[in-house]
């Protein structure tokens, strides 16, 4: 398949995920693809960091998280959307017309790669080593999931937007870690524990089930949302 072929079934894609006809989804979607729903989940997970580290432990770590956000992000928009300039959906002469957008939103001009997709997946993947549970990887993945599904159904972004974005995610993820667990190895000697009571990362299942919690609240609050938003449409 050449570019050309790829592009066009790119945008063929797009078109079939674009969108519906309803409300409750229309809300959905836009309140799940905002960065201040998900702001308590952040917030608990400070505290599930703070909670199960030694001070300057948790200060590396943070480090490491803030690097993972900085990078993903910044060769995302600072680099691959300048350099590649294709437009988005929104912006794009060919379809911009054909896009169902909600609220009028068209976001900037240029999409590719999708900085949403490669956040999440690189805080996924980042967290996921991190922790070392397979529930919380699950809901994560589930998160970075929903937020790059989002990005499609509002028209911001096409699906080879959101796969490139996801690999670059998962790779700058991954190789932080690698880095922090190198530093972590190296200058600290606190007991990693291991039990019942402990995921193999070290973190206390009970504060890793916080953070399960945390997200499906948040998930319900959204839920709500889209209800009560698209009752009001319909009065």
């Amino acid at each position: 398949m050449d570019i050309q072929s790829y592009i066009e079934y790119d945008k063929e894609l797009l078109l079939g995920l674009n969108g519906s006809d309803s409300l409750f989804w229309d809300s959905f979607m836009w309140v799940a693809t905002s960065t201040y729903i998900w702001i308590p989940l952040g917030a608990v997970l400070l505290y599930v960091i703070f909670r199960n580290n030694s001070p300057k432990e948790a200060l590396i770590t943070l480090i490491a998280f803030a690097l993972v956000i900085t990078l993903a992000d910044q060769i995302a928009s600072g680099f691959c959307k300048p350099f590649f300039e294709r437009f988005r959906p929104t912006r794009d002469p060919e379809i911009m017309y054909m896009i169902d957008t909600v609220n009028g939103y068209r976001a900037g001009r240029f999409g590719f790669i999708s900085s949403h997709a490669a956040n999440t997946f690189a805080v996924t993947v980042f967290i996921s080593l991190l922790m070392k549970n397979g529930l919380l990887a699950f809901i994560l993945l589930v998160w970075a999931c929903l937020n790059a599904f989002s990005r499609m159904y509002l028209g911001v972004h096409y699906p080879g937007d959101i796969l490139f974005g996801t690999l670059e995610g998962c790779l700058v993820g991954f190789i932080v870690y690698k880095l922090y667990n190198i530093v972590r190895n190296k200058y600290f000697t606190s007991n990693r524990f291991v039990s019942s009571q402990y995921t193999v990362g070290g973190y206390l299942k009970s504060d890793v089930q916080l953070l399960v919690n945390t997200f499906l609240l948040t998930n319900i609050i959204i839920v709500i949302w889209g209800i009560i938003i698209s009752t009001i449409h319909n009065l």
